[in-house]
């Protein structure tokens, strides 16, 4: 089979770089990872066919670098470039720069990813297309009375949101009128930060929603297809945890019309290559939350469930090709992110990882940058890697995803597996009863895998002549089965402690 393309620039770094990676491998197409100081070390440098270095540790020295990385594309002789997710993926002036060159964006036309990026926008083509959305505002308000005003008539409580939001950023969720200035300035104040516009909007908060998207694949000859759905309401700071597909609580009948209201959406925007619309659902209705126009991080578990590469497809429609139908969705899959934060708190945990080893077995896959030596930065994203399991239905695929996570051992930073185990054992998460409020519903204090971690401590406790272990700042401290990693860590540090 002839590749689509021959060499292609991946413009992002870590798993998301390793994965396409592997997909071009598999086409016959030559890879050139970028790379920042950072990053020198890196799986994606090492792994790529070519590397180039381009610039220093922060995103705005190196990856967010638009107009050089383009030069670089062109420079290694690079006919496509994939933006992966985050950097340079939604900027829609990176894409009109490539449009003029003969580098392919793998990514939708710049037209698409302006109006959806700008999430007053998107609600408009969104009614446009007929897609129910949440009660709110349909345009940005600058000054606190009129927003004062439109939120007595949508009726509190209601969601502060940035325009030009994303990744939970740019959100306040305000109860009453005495809390909506506060609110405002702060969510204003993010949303400069993060986005560069401090533009924001209204809109009601939905009751005990869960967050549903479809993934959708769209063509240059105006034909659009969808994957299904993705369950997505595991959350953190409004950020995803876990992800799951199917969601168990649709019918066959209203994952059809969220299907069918998904393609609409992207029929009216003029959408080309792979993009996911976000919905809030709710006591049996859907509302369009948002569309992200790029490649999701948690599309493998459509990829498991559909028999599908959805980057093969993205190189193969950016090349000009019809989309195809997508076989019937089989099985069940769950996809948990393991980040290096604190389980607890879900703070950012830097450090250098000095031990791991990874799980294995039938339906288990682990998209990941991780390995020995691997030094933790505060420069990017907390996301180590994802692990995604894949069983015939949703009890076993639990049981997988818990007996592949408890077989990580993972040294020299915490991570957020702790956390992933504990929505795992809760009996809400089990019935599929949940909503992106169960965080907070899980009882912190239930110990994890406790004859395991009750073993371990009295080995600790052995190793040490006491039952009282030193903690991180030196001080003796009670051993609780907090969670095996923990633990770990601590032995670790005493193993290199003067004595």
């Amino acid at each position: 089979m002839t590749p689509p393309f021959k060499r292609l620039l991946i413009a992002n770094r870590g798993e998301i770089a390793l994965r396409i990676m592997r997909t071009a491998r598999e086409l016959g197409i030559e890879t050139v990872a970028v790379y920042s100081d950072a990053d020198r070390n890196a799986l994606h440098v090492r792994r790529a066919d070519r590397a180039v270095h381009i610039g220093g540790a922060l995103p705005a020295e190196s990856y967010l670098r638009g107009e050089y990385i383009l030069a670089v594309a062109q420079d290694q002789g690079c006919d496509a470039l994939h933006p992966g997710y985050g950097f340079l993926a939604e900027n829609a002036d990176f894409a009109d720069a490539c449009a003029g060159t003969s580098v392919t964006f793998l990514g939708p036309p710049s037209q698409a990813i302006r109006l959806m990026g700008d999430k007053v926008e998107a609600r408009k083509v969104a009614d446009r297309a007929g897609v129910a959305l949440v009660p709110g505002m349909k345009e940005d308000v600058q000054d606190i009375a009129t927003l004062k005003q439109k939120a007595a008539e949508i009726g509190y409580p209601v969601m502060l949101k940035a325009a030009a939001g994303g990744g939970g950023k740019g959100i306040r969720i305000v109860d009453s009128e005495d809390q909506l200035e506060d609110a405002d300035r702060l969510a204003r104040a993010e949303a400069l930060a993060g986005f560069g516009d401090d533009r924001v909007y209204l809109e009601k908060l939905v009751s005990r929603p869960r967050h549903v998207e479809i993934q959708i694949m769209a063509d240059q000859h105006g034909s659009v297809v969808h994957y299904g759905e993705r369950e997505c309401s595991v959350q953190r700071r409004h950020q995803k945890l876990l992800e799951e597909t199917p969601c168990m609580v649709l019918t066959d009948e209203l994952r059809a019309e969220m299907g069918e209201a998904a393609c609409r959406l992207a029929l009216e925007v003029g959408y080309v290559g792979a993009g996911t619309v976000e919905f809030l659902y709710s006591e049996g209705k859907f509302y369009f939350l948002e569309m992200n126009t790029r490649l999701q991080v948690e599309h493998p578990i459509t990829e498991m469930c559909y028999g599908v590469d959805l980057v093969a497809e993205q190189l193969r429609i950016a090349a000009g090709g019809a989309v195809e139908q997508p076989r019937p969705s089989q099985g069940h899959s769950i996809e948990v992110r393991i980040n290096a934060e604190d389980p607890e708190t879900f703070l950012p945990s830097l450090g250098t990882i000095t031990r791991l080893s990874t799980p294995g077995g039938p339906g288990v896959r682990l998209d990941a940058v991780l390995y020995r030596g691997l030094e933790v930065t505060p420069y990017y994203d907390s996301m180590l890697g994802k692990l995604i399991v894949h069983a015939d239905d949703r009890p076993r695929a639990i049981a997988r995803m818990r007996r592949a996570l408890t077989e990580i051992r993972l040294l020299g930073v915490l991570t957020s597996i702790p956390a992933c185990l504990r929505v795992l054992d809760d009996a809400n998460f089990q019935a599929g009863d949940y909503d992106t409020g169960i965080l907070d519903c899980i009882d912190r204090s239930v110990p994890i895998e406790i004859e395991e971690l009750a073993a371990l401590a009295a080995a600790t406790a052995r190793y040490r002549g006491t039952e009282r272990i030193a903690g991180h700042d030196g001080a003796a401290q009670p051993v609780r089965p907090a969670s095996r990693w923990v633990l770990l860590d601590r032995m670790e540090k005493l193993e290199k402690r003067p004595r």
